[in-house]
């Protein structure tokens, strides 16, 4: 027997788009502002970043995740950004993350998946999905 998964709030595709837009613009607080203040932030394991899993709370999120990308790369945008609404409050974004590592100078274009899981508005999870291969090698003298 197939269960249905429960209805998601049709703002949570906005939420996210928002948090997006503000990490783009370079607003922190703002993508910041838009977590739970118990957040469950997970990176992609075998990336770096994942030696801090689980992030718990947005002020991890920051110190673990954001400010480390900010020293180690010169530039680190999101492209191709597709957001798609799941069942059960969560939404599901496929992109790429363009960046350059500021120590060795490479670059890396790779391909991402991001699974946000929200509640009353604001993100409660967060899983990352990443071709950590292509940034290992980047982040490699």
């Amino acid at each position: 027997m197939q269960q249905l998964g429960l209805a998601s709030d049709p703002n949570n595709i906005t939420v996210v788009n928002n948090m997006y837009k503000a990490f783009g613009a370079g607003d922190i607080p703002t993508v910041l502002a838009g977590m739970g203040p118990k957040i469950v932030w997970n990176e992609a394991e075998s990336n770096s970043l994942a030696d801090g899993n689980p992030y718990i709370g947005p002020d991890a999120v920051l110190n673990g995740v954001f400010a480390r990308l900010g020293a180690d790369h010169e530039y680190f945008k999101l492209e191709d950004i597709k957001l798609h609404n799941m069942d059960n409050n969560q939404v599901l974004a496929t992109l790429r993350y363009d960046a350059k590592v500021k120590k060795t100078g490479k670059t890396y274009y790779a391909q991402v998946a991001h699974l946000w899981t929200l509640k009353d508005g604001k993100v409660v999870a967060f899983q990352q999905f990443l071709d950590t291969e292509k940034v290992a090698e980047a982040m490699e003298n």
